[in-house]
């Protein structure tokens, strides 16, 4: 055996068949990783049906208990909490890696919540899974952490404005076919097509909502600020993919703007698109399918010191 060949792993997908699983595997695809196996696993509902990738059939297997025994290097879980509670542990116990796009692991102390741009070196503390953060947390702890490096960040004031996506296929059907007299809604409790929806997971005695509050707490452990004041407000509004915020942000240092702008410029994984005098800002159809944040809008406010602004949209 060749011992400078590059080694391939093996990997597998959980939730497959979903929203997150068919975008993961258009990633993939992309990406061409050096994967010699997949493997794709789903609920009893979808199990047996076939997909398509990198030109050949699969055969979507159901998940059990025993589905790991054979040995994979990674898994990627995008099937909710209460699977990835019960099988990540399982996996890992057999020496896979997990990373998990669920709830279920974010806050857990033993579980490193990783954006790879932000805090990558949290990746080599696992104890067997990784967790991914909440989509809206992602794309605003990207720029944020190179803020914070520069000017401390003291207080954020997050206003998200969440595609349908977000919300799984349900919630796309109920956008797509919310005029429809016949259509009973599957995810949401009103209409979402020409509205705006303030109601993202459920309500908490606080007046908040478990979205909001996941904001909060994924955003302080990422930028490893425990104590960083936050408030979020988080609306789910008619479009299809990705999401859009609004990030006012107070420092304790004081900045040049320009100089803050040429910062984002510079910085990995972001794109500033800030013209407006020539209409040009981030816009969801623009940052659908792009890996990278978009960042505009960037302005001071002027009702507080060292305080600043700007809209950002991703994938």
């Amino acid at each position: 055996m060749n011992a400078n060949k590059e080694r391939k792993y093996k990997l597998a997908i959980v939730g497959a068949t979903g929203v997150v699983g068919r975008v993961a595997r258009e990633v993939l695809e992309e990406k061409r990783l050096p994967i010699s196996e997949y493997f794709f696993f789903s609920s009893y509902k979808s199990a047996g049906s076939k997909i398509t990738f990198m030109g050949k059939e699969y055969t979507v297997r159901e998940l059990k208990e025993d589905s790991f025994d054979e040995g994979f290097d990674f898994a990627i879980f995008s099937a909710g909490g209460e699977t990835s509670k019960k099988f990540a542990p399982i996996a890992a116990s057999k020496g896979c890696i997990v990373v998990d796009n669920s709830s279920a692991w974010r806050m857990d102390k033993d579980v490193p919540l990783v954006v790879p741009e932000v805090n990558s070196g949290e990746i080599n503390k696992n104890n067997g899974i990784i967790a991914n953060p909440n989509c809206s947390t992602i794309q605003a702890v990207v720029p944020l952490k190179v803020l914070d490096d520069k000017y401390k960040i003291k207080r954020i004031v997050y206003s998200t404005y969440q595609a349908v996506s977000g919300a799984g296929i349900k919630g796309i059907n109920d956008l797509e076919h919310g005029n429809d007299e016949n259509y009973t809604l599957e995810k949401f409790p009103h209409k979402i097509i020409n509205n705006c929806l303030p109601h993202i997971d459920v309500f908490l005695e606080n007046g908040y909502t478990k979205e909001e509050e996941k904001m909060i707490n994924e955003t302080r452990k990422i930028l490893n600020k425990p104590d960083l004041k936050i408030t979020a407000t988080t609306v789910r509004v008619p479009v299809i993919n990705s999401h859009s915020e609004s990030i006012n942000i107070e420092f304790e240092n004081d900045f040049d703007l320009s100089e803050l702008v040429e910062t984002l410029k510079n910085s990995k994984g972001i794109i500033v698109q800030d013209n407006p005098e020539n209409n040009i800002y981030p816009l969801a159809t623009n940052a659908t399918g792009s890996d990278e944040v978009f960042v505009g809008r960037i302005r001071r406010d002027y009702s507080i010191d060292n305080r600043h602004k700007y809209v950002g949209r991703c994938r």
